[in-house]
C-alpha cells in the first residue's frame, strides 16, 4: 500500500512525466523507499509500479533518462528471484522507447542471459523472457525447459533464428542438442487440459526446427537412423516423417554420406513392415530422398548421386522380381515405384531396367494370378508416367517396349480370369491416355477388345470396367470409338435375341459411358432416341423398365454434356422435343391409357424422363433457354405442337382443360415441370401469370395424384424464383384463397395439403415473410385425424432435398442456414403442440419432430439435445413404425457424435433398442441394430453392466430370416463382445 500511496498522493506525477514537468528521476525518488525496502515483495511492487508508469510514458523519455533507467534495471537483475519479473516488465517498457540506443539493447540481452535463471520463474514470466534473439543466451535459457507451453514458443523461436538468417556461429551443435533432446516427443496431455496442447502440436513444431537448416544434417541424420532402427513404432514413424521433411531442405551434399544407412533402414521397414502407415511413410520418404538427389547440379568431373543411389535400389530389389515364389515381389515393386516417382530422370533410370524384366516375367508365368500381380506392377509404372504430363521424350523408355507391352495387355483382356481382365482394362486405359504409345492398328484392336467385353463378357465387373475405360479414352480417340464401338452397339440394339434384355441393357449403358466427346454425342444420341421410338411402338401396359433404363442412359449423357456448350445445345435440341413428342403421341391416342405406347404414360416412365429434361436444361445458354421456353410453354398452354417432330396428332393437346378424356394429357405436366423449374432465374417465362393460374387450378382440382403433385411442384418452383413485388403477392393470395377451403373440407383435401407443402417449401427456402403463416397451417394439421400423418411426413419434405425441383442444381433460390432458422422458429411449437395434443395424434408430432431433426445439421442438434432427448426417447415407444424408424435414424449419428451427452440415458437406450430388434418391419430392425452398434461409442464403464444382456439379446437377430438383418447383428454383437477389451 505504501508503494501506491507515493503516487496516489500526487496523481499528477505520471501526467506530469508525460507533459515534461516531471522527470523519470523524480518518479524514482518518489518510489525510493519502496525500491530499497529490505522485503523482496515490497521491492517487487515498487519496481512493478515503476514499470507501469514507464509503460504509459515511454514516449516522453529522453536519451539520458533511458540510459540511467536501463543501467538501474540491469543492476536489479541480480536481485531476489521474486523481483525479476517486475524488472523484466520494466525493461520491456523501456524497449518500447525510441530513445533506446542499439548498444543498450544488446547490453540488456546479455544481462538477461547472464543473470536470469529462467526455470526459477513462474511459467508466465518464463514465457516473457524467451522472446529473445541472442543464440548463446537463448541456449542457456532453453536448456532444461519442460513446460509444453514454453516448448512450443521455444521451438518457434529456434526456427525463426534459423530462417531469419541469424548467425549461429560455433553454437550449431549446441543449438541442435538443446532441441533434439526432446526427439522423439513423448508427451501425454493431462485430462481436461485447459491449454489444449496435444502431442502432435509438439511433434510438428520440433520437426520444423530439426528440418529448418542443412547445418543440422551431420547431427540429425545419425539420430534419425538410430530411431528408425529402434523397436519403438512411434519413434520409427516420427523419424521417418522427420527425414521426409528434411529432404525438402537438405541438399545431396548433406545426404550423401548417410544414403546407404538410410536406404537400408527404409528397405527393412518395407520388407518387414508391421504397420501399413509406417510402410506408406517409408515409401514417401524414399521418394523424397530420390527427389532431393534429382536436384543435384552435375559437373563434368562429378558423378551423379541419383544414379548411384538408384543403382543400389535396383541391385537390392530387382532380383526379387524374378523369384519363383514371388514372396517379396510387392515390397520390391513398391520400393522401385516410390523411387521412380521422384522425378522423370529417376523414372527413366528405374523403368528402363524394370519394365523389360516384368514383361519377360509375365510371359514366363502361366498362372492367371501370377500374371495379374505382374501386370499390376506394370500398371503402377505406367501410371507414374502420367504424373509429369506430356513432355518431349517422356515416353522414350516405353517406346522401346511398346510392342511387347501391348501384347501383354491384349493377352490379359482375352484371359478367362475376370480379375486379370479388369487389370488389363486399367492398363489399357493408361496406355491409351499416353500420347503416341498406341498406333492406329493397336488402337482399333483395343476398341474392339473393349466392345467385346461390353457385349459378350458374362461377368458384369469386366463389362462395367470396359465401359468406364471407353468413357475415359473416348475424348482422346473419338474417331476410333465412333467407327468401331458406337457402330457395333447400334447394330446390337437392332437385333432380336433370347437374352435381348441383358444385352440391350449393356448397350445402353455403354453408349452413355462412351459419350464423352461432342462428336460421339452426335452419334450416340440419335441411336438412343431411335431405340426409344422402337420401345414406344412396341411397349405394352406395365412394360416401363426398358424405358426407364434408356432414360437413365440419356440422363448420363446429359450430365456428361453439360459443361460443353456445343454438346449441351445439340443434346437439348435433339432430346427434349423428341421426348415431348413421344409422350404427346402416347397421350393423344384414343383411349390413351390402354393403347400401345401406354408405358410412356406410367409414373415410372414419366418420372425417369424428368431428370433427362432437367439435366438438358440447367446449363443452357441464355439465348437457347429463352428460345426453348418460348416453344414449350405455348405447347402446354395453347397446344402449339409445331416445333415437335412428327407433329401430326389425332387431337389437340389441352392438359389444363377439364374432362375425363384428358387424364393422360394432364400427366405430362411433370415434363413441363422438369423444363420450367430447371431454367436459370434470369430467364423470363412466357405467359407466367397465366401458367401459374393454370397450375394452381390443376393442383387443387385434379383427381390424379401424380398430375396434381406435378402441378404443385411446378407452381412452387415458379413461385420460388418469382421476383418480389405485387405480382408475386397476388399469386400467393390466389394460392391461399384456394388452399383454405380445400383444406377445410371436401374430397380433395390431400391435393390441397400437397400444394400447401410445396408452396411452403418454396417460400421457406427463400425466407419469404409468408412462409411462417403457411408453416403454421402445416403444424396445425398435425392434430387433424385425416391429414395429420401426411402433414408429419410433409415436415420432412420441407427440409429435405427434392430430387427434381427446389434445389440449387436447378437454380432455385435457396438461402443459407434455412434449416436452422426453421428449427429455431418451429420446434418449440412442435414440442408445445405434442404436450397439448390428444393421445390419438401425439404420434404425428413425434414423427414430424423426428423428420425435422433428421434434416438438421448434427452440430446444431447436439446443442439442443438435452431439451429434445426426452421426446426422442418417448418416440421410440410409439407404435407407429414410421416414427420409430425416423427416430432411430436420428439417434444413430448422435450416438457417434455426442456420446457423452447420451451416456446418462444408457439404460433407457439399451432397453428400447433391444425391444425394437423384434419389430415386424425389417427397416426398423436394421436401424435398431445399427443404434445398438453405435452404443459402443459411449464411455465403456457405463455400458459394461449391460454387456452380457445385449450379447444374449443379439443372439436372436443372428437367426433372422433377412440377410441384411443378420449382417447388422453380427457387426453389432462383435463390437459388444470387444467392449472393455484392451486397445478399444
Amino acid at each position: 500500500m505504501c508503494v501506491r500511496a507515493c503516487v496516489i498522493s500526487d496523481p499528477s506525477r505520471p501526467a506530469g512525466l508525460r507533459a515534461g514537468s516531471w522527470t523519470a528521476l523524480d518518479v524514482v525518488e518518489a518510489l525510493g523507499s519502496s525500491l530499497e525496502h529490505p522485503e523482496p515483495r515490497t521491492r517487487a511492487r515498487g519496481l512493478q509500479l515503476l514499470g507501469q508508469v514507464l509503460l504509459r510514458c515511454h514516449g516522453a523519455l529522453r536519451h539520458a533518462e533511458v540510459t540511467h533507467l536501463v543501467l538501474f534495471f540491469e543492476a536489479r537483475l541480480k536481485d531476489h528471484h521474486l523481483v525479476i519479473p517486475a524488472v523484466l516488465h520494466g525493461l520491456h517498457a523501456l524497449s518500447l522507447s525510441e530513445a533506446l540506443a542499439p548498444g543498450l539493447a544488446v547490453s540488456v540481452l546479455k544481462a538477461i542471459f547472464q543473470e536470469v535463471h529462467v526455470q526459477s520463474l513462474l511459467q508466465l514470466d518464463r514465457h516473457t523472457s524467451l522472446g529473445t534473439d541472442f543464440t548463446f543466451g537463448f541456449i542457456q535459457v532453453m536448456d532444461g525447459e519442460k513446460d509444453p507451453r514454453n516448448l512450443l514458443v521455444a521451438f518457434q523461436i529456434v526456427r525463426d533464428l534459423v530462417l531469419k538468417g541469424y548467425a549461429l556461429g560455433p553454437f550449431v551443435e549446441e543449438l541442435f542438442e538443446v532441441t533434439s533432446c526432446y526427439f522423439p516427443i513423448d508427451f501425454t496431455p493431462p485430462p481436461n487440459d485447459p491449454h489444449g496442447i496435444q502431442r502432435e502440436d509438439l511433434i510438428i513444431s520440433l520437426r520444423a526446427v530439426l528440418a529448418s537448416t542443412p547445418q543440422f544434417a551431420e547431427f540429425l541424420l545419425p539420430l534419425l537412423i538410430e530411431k528408425m532402427d529402434s523397436e519403438l513404432q512411434s519413434a520409427k514413424l516420427d523419424a521417418v516423417q522427420t527425414l521426409s521433411a528434411c529432404c525438402a531442405i537438405y541438399g545431396p551434399k548433406e545426404l550423401q554420406e548417410f544414403l546407404p544407412s538410410l536406404w537400408a533402414s527404409l528397405r527393412r521397414e518395407v520388407f518387414q513392415t508391421a504397420s501399413e502407415k509406417l510402410e506408406a511413410e517409408c515409401l514417401g520418404t524414399l521418394t523424397a530422398l530420390a527427389a532431393c538427389l534429382s536436384h543435384a547440379v552435375l559437373h563434368a568431373d562429378t558423378h551423379d548421386p541419383l544414379d548411384t543411389f538408384l543403382s543400389g535400389v535396383l541391385q537390392d530389389c530387382r532380383h526379387h522380381l524374378c523369384e519363383p515364389d514371388m514372396k517379396l515381389v510387392w515390397p520390391s515393386a513398391k520400393l522401385l515405384q516410390a523411387a521412380a516417382s521422384a522425378s522423370l530422370r529417376a523414372y527413366h533410370h528405374i523403368a528402363g531396367s524394370v519394365l523389360p524384366l516384368l514383361l519377360e516375367q509375365y510371359n514366363q508365368h502361366p498362372q492367371s494370378s501370377q500374371r495379374r500381380t505382374i501386370l499390376e506392377m506394370l500398371l503402377g509404372f505406367l501410371e507414374l508416367l502420367q504424373k509429369w504430363g506430356h513432355e518431349e521424350g517422356d515416353e522414350t523408355v516405353l517406346l522401346g517396349v511398346r510392342a511387347p507391352l501391348c501384347s501383354v495387355v491384349f493377352s490379359a483382356l482375352t484371359d478367362p480370369s475376370v480379375q486379370l481382365q479388369i487389370v488389363g482394362v486399367r492398363a489399357l486405359t493408361v496406355l491409351g491416355a499416353l500420347p503416341g504409345l498406341l498406333v492406329a492398328s493397336d488402337l482399333d484392336l483395343a476398341v474392339d477388345h473393349l466392345t467385346r467385353l461390353v457385349l459378350h463378357e458374362e461377368d458384369p465387373q469386366s463389362s462395367m470396367a470396359a465401359m468406364e475405360a471407353a468413357g475415359t479414352l473416348a475424348p482422346a480417340h473419338p474417331g476410333a470409338f465412333t467407327d468401331h464401338m458406337v457402330r457395333a452397339l447400334a447394330q446390337e440394339l437392332q437385333t432380336e435375341r433370347e437374352d435381348e434384355g441383358t444385352r440391350h441393357q449393356r448397350c445402353l449403358q455403354a453408349l452413355a459411358a462412351v459419350s464423352t466427346h461432342p462428336s460421339i454425342v452426335r452419334e450416340t444420341v440419335p441411336v438412343l432416341l431411335q431405340h426409344l421410338r422402337h420401345l414406344q411402338r412396341g411397349s405394352e401396359p406395365g412394360d416401363t423398365g426398358k424405358t426407364a433404363s434408356l432414360c437413365r442412359s440419356l440422363h448420363r449423357v446429359a450430365v456428361q454434356s453439360q459443361h460443353d456448350p456445343e454438346s449441351c445445345s445439340f443434346y437439348h435440341q435433339a432430346v427434349v422435343p423428341c421426348l415431348l413428342g413421344l409422350a404427346l403421341q402416347a397421350a393423344l391416342q384414343e383411349d390413351a391409357l390402354l393403347a400401345p405406347g401406354k408405358a410412356l404414360l406410367e409414373e415410372e416412365a414419366l418420372t425417369s424422363m424428368v431428370p433427362v429434361i432437367s439435366a438438358a436444361s440447367t446449363h443452357l445458354s441464355p439465348e437457347l433457354a429463352v428460345q426453348s421456353a418460348a416453344l414449350i410453354v405455348p405447347l402446354f398452354l395453347d397446344g402449339d405442337v409445331s416445333f415437335l417432330p412428327q407433329n401430326s396428332f389425332p387431337c389437340s393437346f389441352q392438359p389444363f382443360q377439364d374432362g375425363p378424356c384428358l387424364a393422360a394429357q394432364r400427366r405430362l405436366v411433370t415434363l413441363l415441370m422438369a423444363f420450367i423449374c430447371s431454367l436459370p432465374r434470369n430467364v423470363p417465362v412466357p405467359q407466367q401469370d397465366r401458367l401459374l393460374r393454370e397450375l394452381l387450378a390443376l393442383s387443387c382440382a385434379c383427381d390424379c395424384p401424380f398430375a396434381a403433385t406435378a402441378a404443385a411442384k411446378c407452381f412452387a418452383g415458379l413461385v420460388n424464383k418469382h421476383p418480389e413485388g405485387p405480382q408475386l403477392d397476388e399469386v400467393l393470395q390466389l394460392a391461399l384463397n384456394r388452399l383454405e377451403p380445400g383444406l377445410a373440407e371436401g374430397p380433395r383435401r390431400t391435393q390441397a395439403l400437397g400444394l400447401l407443402l410445396w408452396v411452403t417449401k418454396a417460400l421457406v427456402l427463400r425466407y419469404h415473410p409468408l412462409s411462417s403463416r403457411l408453416t403454421d397451417k402445416v403444424l396445425a394439421l398435425l392434430g387433424d385425424a385425416e391429414l395429420g400423418p401426411a402433414a408429419a411426413e410433409g415436415l420432412g419434405l420441407l427440409l429435405g432435398d427434392a430430387p427434381d425441383v427446389l434445389h440449387r442444381g436447378c437454380h432455385a433460390d435457396v438461402r443459407l442456414m434455412y434449416r436452422q432458422r426453421f428449427f429455431t422458429d418451429n420446434v418449440p411449437r412442435l414440442v408445445q403442440g405434442f404436450h397439448a395434443a390428444h393421445s390419438d395424434v401425439k404420434a404425428n408430432y413425434l414423427k414430424g419432430l423426428s423428420h425435422v431433426l433428421n434434416h438438421l445439421p448434427k452440430p446444431v442438434l447436439v446443442t439442443e439435445l438435452p431439451t429434445l432427448l426426452p421426446l426422442l426417447l418417448e418416440a421410440l415407444s410409439c407404435l407407429d413404425r414410421g416414427v420409430q424408424l425416423s427416430t432411430l435414424r436420428c439417434l444413430q449419428p448422435l450416438l457417434l457424435e455426442a456420446p457423452r451427452a447420451l451416456s446418462p440415458h444408457g439404460d433407457t437406450l439399451v432397453t428400447k433398442f433391444l425391444s425394437l430388434t423384434d419389430s415386424p418391419a425389417m427397416a426398423v430392425r436394421i436401424a435398431a441394430l445399427r443404434c445398438i452398434h453405435a452404443l459402443t461409442s459411449l464411455p465403456a464403464p457405463g455400458l459394461l453392466p449391460y454387456k452380457a444382456r445385449v450379447i444374449r439379446a443379439l443372439a436372436k437377430p443372428l437367426d433372422d430370416k433377412k440377410r441384411l438383418v443378420r449382417k447388422e447383428a453380427v457387426v453389432a454383437r462383435g463390437d459388444w463382445f470387444l467392449l472393455g477389451s484392451p486397445g478399444r
